[in-house]
Order: structure tokens, then sequence, then C-alpha cells
């Protein structure tokens, strides 16, 4: 899409977003779980998935 043809607004927030994805980025990643489990978080959907069990929360 040509960004010239876009309203200020449009211009605006696209500007913003470009801000949050980089200072998302330049954050320092979370340490790993003491004690936790390996591989993958297990939460997905709303449920807590242990080798291949769901349990809703």
């Amino acid at each position: 899409m040509d960004s010239d043809n876009l309203p200020p607004a449009a211009k605006r927030a696209l500007a913003e977003a470009e801000e949050r994805r980089k200072a998302a980025e330049a954050k320092a990643p979370l340490p790993p779980e003491l004690g936790g489990r390996a591989g993958l978080e297990p939460v997905r959907y709303g449920d807590w998935e242990k080798k291949g069990l769901a349990v809703d929360f």
C-alpha cells in the first residue's frame, strides 16, 4: 500500500506501532524458569496441557 495515500492518523498509528515493536524487541528476554517444565509453554487457549491431556482452568 502506498503510504502517501494514507490519512495522517493512519501514518501516526503506523509510526507508533513501529516504536512499540522496536521497544518490545529491545527488552531483555526473561530468565529461564528454575525447576520448571522443559520445552514449550503448556498453556494454550486457556488450557493447561501436560502429556497430551488438557485441563480447563
